[in-house]
């Protein structure tokens, strides 16, 4: 047996998010791709994930592990792979990993995008792969934020109730906006991510931009951890998951352009 670390792109749409759910139906990456490895080798191969992307979110640099005994070389296994898989979810690279490597706990951080589309013009051809927020944004005021947001925080005012983490501290390395004619991306490197926080940082970010909140509030938010006082909760097209790093430095040099 020999454990494979293998990075991964998909369109989100249409997953009800990466984690199998048990007793029911949904159509999630996991699910899938560990039926596709079942076609690929004839035989059950659990995978674990760096992260549980929710439904409707994207990768472009999702990693997974699993344990295999196929014969079939590590240069090989994304064509045969992808050769099962279906059109929404690809293998992009694989490569032989020490026994210790865990695509979760190995990890040292990830960034994230998230893309607006700042306009009240209607959007169709990419309605699926960003937010369109109709309202005019000072993205000094944006800037300035990001800015309180950076650095090592107790991000509790940046979570939903009922998670099982035992800390909610996280270190945010860089938080950045920048702004092409009606797009906006967002960008955030962290060592770490709690459930919805990408999302919630993003609403804050918005509602700072349009008025609603100040950069001043959101420093006391965060200062007091008051869940439900920052902006609201991003929807999920807009957010991809771009990149996992590990210890080994690699990267796969992938991401999510301003159209």
């Amino acid at each position: 047996m020999r454990r494979l670390k293998v990075t991964l792109e998909y369109d989100g749409t249409h997953f009800a998010g990466f984690q199998k759910q048990s007793g029911t139906d949904l159509r999630t990456v996991q699910g899938v791709l560990e039926e596709s490895l079942v076609r690929l080798t004839g035989k059950e191969t659990p995978i674990t994930g760096a992260g549980r992307t929710d439904s409707g979110v994207h990768a472009l640099g999702q990693v997974v592990h699993f344990e295999t005994g196929s014969s079939i070389p590590v240069e090989r296994f994304c064509r045969a792979l992808n050769g099962k898989l279906p059109p929404d979810i690809k293998a992009l690279d694989a490569v032989e990993v020490d026994a210790s490597f865990h695509a979760r706990r190995s990890a040292s951080g990830k960034k994230y995008r998230y893309l607006v589309f700042n306009s009240r013009k209607p959007l169709a051809l990419w309605r699926n792969y960003c937010y369109r927020f109709p309202f005019p944004l000072e993205m000094a005021r944006v800037k300035e934020c990001a800015a309180v947001l950076t650095g090592e925080h107790d991000f509790r005012a940046f979570s939903v109730a009922g998670s099982s983490v035992k800390s909610t501290v996280r270190h945010l390395y860089s938080v950045d906006a920048e702004q092409q004619g009606d797009w906006v991306r967002f960008s955030v490197i962290g060592n770490g991510f709690l459930y919805k926080m990408m999302r919630l940082i993003v609403g804050t970010l918005l509602e700072t931009g349009c008025g609603k909140l100040s950069p001043g509030q959101v420093k006391q938010i965060l200062e007091k951890g008051e869940r439900g006082r920052g902006g609201f909760t991003a929807p999920p097209q807009g957010l991809y998951l771009v990149q996992v790093y590990y210890q080994d430095g690699f990267i796969l040099d992938r991401d999510i352009s301003i159209p």
